[in-house]
């Protein structure tokens, strides 16, 4: 499942949208494993279908560029309600990781010290009887979709013009893909243990927390206490409170007898 929304001028966005919907045109009405898998885009991707999602999910794929994209508190959500992620270190990975622990997820791609120079290599590279290659030429064949609208998007990930190298990070995503599924279904007690452990170590990100660091470090402003009621307050409240209990108690008794 993948959710997200375009801006009315991010053309190369959209044309990823109509891919992904290519890509499950395919897959879904694959006589083989049709009835198995499901390729979807979910539109308009909202609070109310996260709240349905993300306590379903066991696996959250978190895969921005290192570096280019603040991948936030959707990923800190899936974590705390169990789902591992498949991810790179950038935005709120980093963080999750410093207190899940790598271990506990499968983390792949460049680091953010790396990109610049892989970006710089790219166009040395050949993809060439490759397993990308093998992607690039049924992207190319029309298999998924017409090649000429989705043309500028194929162009964009080859001959050096991949600017958030996806074609690097290509091999080593596709290993931990792998390596989260093998876990999924031969070893179900260390998927367990994962998600468990990311559950119970996502304190850090509570709005609590959050909400205190903000007031301490950038609003510079104090709790204000709530002022505690009066003792005479309080037995007005109670005396009222003990008033509105007999009063039910009547009616409930006199409803009692009307029903007899």
């Amino acid at each position: 499942m993948v959710a997200g929304k375009a801006a009315p001028g991010y053309v190369q966005a959209k044309r990823c949208i109509k891919f992904i919907s290519a890509i499950g045109d395919v897959v879904n009405n694959d006589p083989e494993i049709g009835d198995i898998m499901k390729v979807l885009f979910l539109p308009n991707y909202n609070v109310s279908n996260a709240q349905v999602i993300i306590p379903a999910a066991d696996i959250t794929q978190q895969i921005s560029t290192a570096g280019y994209e603040a991948s936030g508190t959707g990923n800190m959500k899936f974590v705390m309600n169990g789902a591992i992620i498949v991810g790179t270190m950038d935005g709120a990975n980093v963080e999750i990781a410093e207190e899940v622990g790598e271990k506990n997820m499968f983390i792949f791609g460049a680091r953010v010290e790396e990109v610049e120079d892989i970006r710089r290599d790219l166009g040395n590279r050949s993809h060439e009887n490759t397993s990308l290659g093998r992607v690039f030429e049924a992207m190319n064949s029309g298999r998924f979709g017409n090649p000429k609208e989705m043309g500028p998007l194929f162009e964009s990930l080859q001959g050096g013009n991949d600017f958030y190298i996806l074609t690097h990070d290509f091999y080593d995503y596709v290993e931990k893909m792998d390596a989260a599924a093998k876990t999924y279904v031969d070893q179900p007690e260390q998927w367990e243990k994962m998600s468990i452990m990311g559950i119970l170590s996502m304190d850090k990100f509570s709005s609590d927390r959050t909400i205190k660091e903000y007031a301490d470090d950038i609003w510079n402003v104090q709790p204000c206490k709530i002022p505690q009621p009066s003792t005479t307050e309080m037995n007005r409240v109670k005396s009222q409170t003990n008033v509105i209990s007999a009063k039910e108690a009547r009616q409930s008794k006199k409803e009692s007898m009307l029903e007899q």
